[in-house]
């Protein structure tokens, strides 16, 4: 379900706005994971590419940098082997939020690349 939300901001600001409109969804919604750990640098990477206005194919095709994955494996490990601290357990939590966020956006950009490349 979707709710309409209108919101009054500066015209400057409108005009910053204008080229993300369709990246604003997910853009708030990443902003609100929480940042209390080393993930909020994952999001902000996020954060910056969605608001490069990147093409439905520049989404579907990115992956993390090299230091968010390293990091995740890093946390995953640490999990498997039971040897967690509570900070990371909370990173690697808000991690999983972030990255089903990803793929929430990038399951509903992936209809309209297969009917564009029909």
């Amino acid at each position: 379900m979707m709710v309409d939300l209108t919101v009054q901001v500066p015209d400057e600001l409108a005009g910053r706005l204008e080229p993300i409109r369709n990246w604003l969804p997910t853009i708030i919604e990443l902003s609100l994971v929480g940042y209390k750990t080393p993930a909020m640098e994952t999001a902000a990477e996020i954060i910056q590419f969605l608001s490069e206005n990147p093409s439905p194919d520049d989404v579907l095709n990115y992956h993390a940098s090299e230091r968010a994955q390293t990091r995740l494996r890093y946390l995953l490990n640490r999990n498997k082997s039971a040897t967690l601290e509570d900070k990371e357990q909370r990173e690697l939590d808000e991690i999983e939020e972030i990255e089903h966020i990803m793929v929430m956006l990038k399951a509903n950009i992936a209809p309209q690349t297969k009917s564009k490349n029909l």
